[in-house]
């Protein structure tokens, strides 16, 4: 077992054969019941799999996770489902437990069934308990177009967290094409473990935005076993907190085609919901996106990117600031040496945008969301995906 793995929990990874030679099977267990706690895609085309897990944790109670990669099980009517519940049962029975207590998630093409004889062939060989827990590999297994596998982890007190996630694209939360699991033997109550994932989840990954698709499959889940006894609830949620923006950054980085990543932050807004749909609404903007991959100084876009925001009446273009890295560049007219050291700044690897909408001296409201630049590498993919 890794060293800095959380105790109780096991993995299996291996290849069953959707994406033929390349590992697209995990299953993340733990050896004793875990408070658990998940949030999905609100997708009305969610697959099966988002279906079957939202059942199973609704008493807040599971064993572990099933995952498949590079199939969605999307779109294919009462048979997909079948499978999907004839798979979480059959690995449900090799680590000895109810099919209740495990969920199952799944990513990759929609519209086409599991390849069933490969799959059961795969979960006939799974032997409990499993012999370690490589969460590495399982981060590596859960990837589609992922160019890199996402994994962090993390100590609160006597305890250890572990997160891995996977998504670079069809990515507008709730939540994005992605999952994301995460481990600890914290002992954290299954209610109050379920406020802290949902407060955790919301300034994260639905912070997190690469093309404004939203999946039908995205699962986030934490499990908590308890084998390392009670935590700092405060800590364990600044720490579970710390690891998911990670995750989020690695995602944005590694976006389709990304060579960028983007943060924007809104400030001095009304509400916390108005923050976010102005710093979704400058992230998710095609012409933010392109001009950030081009180093384009055109901060115009910016403006025109907060302006679509029709319906909040209380956004006054005089009382707005926007900047570029500590550039300000509106209002005023910057000149060419702002101008510069504005491209200098979308030349860097991370690119920081600001906006405050100057609700007043009362309002400290504020939303940062994470995105990327937009290139000609998340045309091609994406033209390609299929074929």
């Amino acid at each position: 077992m890794h060293s800095s793995s959380p105790q109780g929990f096991l993995v299996h990874h291996g290849r069953a054969g959707i994406k033929d030679a390349r590992p697209d099977f995990a299953v993340i267990a733990s050896e004793v019941y875990a408070a658990t706690s998940a949030v999905f895609t609100r997708s009305r085309f969610a697959g099966p799999s988002v279906q079957i897990s939202r059942e199973a944790v609704a008493d807040r109670i599971a064993r572990g996770v099933v995952v498949l990669s590079g199939n969605a099980n999307v779109a294919t009517g009462a048979g997909g489902r079948q499978d999907a519940e004839e798979i979480r049962r059959q690995v449900a029975e090799a680590i000895g437990a109810d099919p209740n207590d495990v969920l199952i998630a799944s990513t990759g093409l929609i519209g086409h069934r599991y390849p069933m004889p490969l799959v059961r062939r795969h979960v006939a060989s799974l032997r409990w308990p499993f012999p370690g827990a490589d969460f590495d590999a399982a981060a590596i297994a859960i990837m589609t177009t992922d160019t890199q596998p996402k994994i962090r982890r993390a100590r609160c007190g006597g305890a250890t967290l572990v997160g891995i996630a996977k998504g670079v694209g069809m990515m507008e939360p709730d939540m994005a094409t992605l999952l994301t699991f995460f481990c600890t033997d914290a002992e954290v109550g299954p209610v109050v473990l379920d406020d802290i994932f949902r407060r955790v989840m919301d300034r994260t990954f639905n912070a997190l935005s690469i093309d404004t698709d939203t999946s039908t499959s995205d699962t986030a889940a934490v499990f908590a076993n308890g084998l390392a006894g009670p935590v700092d609830l405060m800590e364990f949620e600044r720490t579970l907190g710390a690891i998911a923006l990670d995750l989020v950054k690695d995602i944005a980085r590694d976006g389709e085609g990304a060579t960028k990543l983007i943060e924007v932050r809104v400030t001095g807004a009304r509400d916390v919901a108005q923050a976010k749909r102005v710093a979704k609404a400058v992230v998710n903007s095609p012409l933010v996106k392109t001009a950030v991959h081009g180093a384009d100084p055109n901060w115009g876009r910016v403006a025109m990117a907060v302006g679509k925001c029709q319906d909040d009446l209380d956004i006054a273009p005089e009382r707005v600031t926007i900047g570029f890295g500590g550039q300000e560049v509106y209002p005023g007219s910057p000149g060419p040496e702002e101008l510069a050291r504005v491209a200098e700044h979308l030349k860097q690897a991370e690119v920081g945008l600001r906006v405050d909408l100057g609700a007043g001296p009362h309002s400290a409201a504020e939303f940062t969301a994470y995105g990327c630049d937009l290139t000609e590498g998340y045309v091609r993919l994406n033209a390609d995906y299929s074929t």
